[in-house]
């Protein structure tokens, strides 16, 4: 069976096709992405702007077209926080079904932890036991927790790295007096949420999912030693004042990092510390499987039942 899976993100719109079945890994054979940044395009009235819409809707099509050039079977559609917010963004969603043919559906911040945490399940197996899954996206922090399939607590935040760019992040480099900001905010947010995870401090394995952690993980390696497989809290307290001193050219040069991603790193190496510190994590594991491997893992269970 040939699946695509289409990831209308808050950075990227990304098109996976995946050949499976029911039982077997999910084995990539093609991947086709723009980064998009949809949440530059939203205004002062939280709508995204007709640009974004016009672009949206362009890498949307093409997407399309790409699908049924490597004859795709079937096509899963799925938007995040971007478009989950935006006030406009049932009127552009019902649009786009209705002028492409599609069924873009769009995932709430729980239902977005619980499939990556069911990605991260598969890929461990049942013998990592108890495991914490934190994602971050451009626009949401995920933290899901739990011993089974389904986790036993998935909170979402509005702490994506590009969104708290586009909020608290000023000048080039960053001011120390937004970043200051920046990192009061993520603490006053992630307070909220404290409650419900810290009895799962002692999990058996910390997980980390997203691109954005994985390249965290590998500047942990290259400039502190290891595998680029891991983030320890030690390297990650390093890493982001050292971000964040960089001018945005700086951080294009470093490896993993590309233009578009160079700003918003900074904001994800912060909400990274803040989350490891908060729920006293030493090291986070990188999972290479996350959303998209957690929705084709969803989708062939119900077909199989």
């Amino acid at each position: 069976m040939r699946l695509g899976v289409l990831d209308v993100g808050s950075n990227t719109i990304h098109l996976q096709v995946v050949d499976t079945h029911p039982g077997a890994r999910p084995n990539p054979t093609f991947n086709h992405k723009v980064e998009l940044r949809l949440t530059e395009y939203l205004t002062e009235e939280n709508n995204i702007s007709a640009e974004g819409i016009a672009e949206l809707r362009l890498a949307i099509k093409n997407a399309i077209v790409h699908s049924k050039s490597v004859k795709t079977e079937e096509l899963l559609p799925f938007a995040t926080s971007a478009l989950r917010e935006a006030n406009n963004g049932p009127e552009i969603i019902a649009d786009i079904n209705k002028d492409f043919e599609i069924d873009l559906q769009v995932l709430t911040g729980e239902e977005e932890a619980r499939l990556t945490f069911l990605a991260a399940r598969r890929w461990f197996g049942w013998s990592s036991g108890r495991l914490l899954v934190i994602d971050i996206g451009g626009g949401s922090l995920e933290i899901a927790s739990g011993i089974d399939e389904a986790p036993e607590v998935a909170v979402t935040l509005p702490l994506g790295a590009s969104r708290l760019t586009k909020s608290h992040l000023q000048g080039d480099p960053f001011t120390p007096k937004s970043v200051r900001a920046l990192r009061d905010y993520i603490e006053t947010q992630l307070e909220s949420v404290l409650p419900a995870l810290v009895r799962h401090e002692d999990s058996d394995r910390a997980i980390a999912t997203s691109k954005t952690l994985r390249t965290l993980a590998r500047l942990c390696g290259d400039w502190y030693g290891g595998n680029g497989k891991n983030i320890s809290i030690d390297a990650i307290r390093k890493i982001s004042t050292r971000l964040a001193e960089m001018d945005s050219e700086e951080r294009t040069k470093l490896p993993g990092v590309s233009a578009n991603r160079a700003r918003q790193i900074v904001a994800g190496a912060f909400v990274t510390e803040s989350v490891m510190r908060n729920l006293d994590l030493d090291n986070l594991e990188v999972c290479p499987w996350a959303l998209r491997e957690g929705i084709v893992l969803k989708y062939l269970d119900w077909t199989e039942h």
